[in-house]
């Protein structure tokens, strides 16, 4: 990985099942991205790739923010989430869904933050 991060090559070489070396070109920050997916794969965690334009059900929603449907439903009743209609049904774009995901974390961290502050101003942090 460290490899590709600081490389400035522009083509990978493949070998096959049949030990064809096919030489593919490629920008570095594809590079890089390969790189990273192959680091996650080896740790044994899900990659998938979806385009940023990619719209998501409800349901996907959820199951990307790992919280109820309802829940979801909630947050852009309250627009906290933009969506837009398709007849009757609501579609998240996946980018608003990645910036919304990123603000949770975010106030997740504060809120957390202000409890270990709260437990040391009462000493409880021993």
């Amino acid at each position: 990985m460290a490899a590709l991060d600081h490389s400035r090559a522009a083509a990978i070489t493949l070998q096959t099942d049949t030990d064809e070396q096919p030489t593919v070109e490629l920008p570095p920050a594809a590079l890089k991205v390969i790189g990273q997916l192959l680091g996650e794969m080896s740790e044994g965690r899900a990659v998938t790739l979806m385009p940023s334009q990619q719209e998501m059900t409800t349901v996907q929603a959820a199951n990307f923010l790992n919280v109820s449907r309802p829940f979801v439903i909630k947050e852009i009743e309250k627009g906290q989430l933009p969506c837009r209609k398709v007849g009757s049904h609501r579609r998240v774009a996946f980018d608003d869904l990645v910036a919304y995901a990123k603000q949770m974390r975010e106030g997740q961290n504060v809120a957390l933050e202000r409890m270990a502050e709260n437990e040391r101003e009462l000493g409880l942090d021993d």
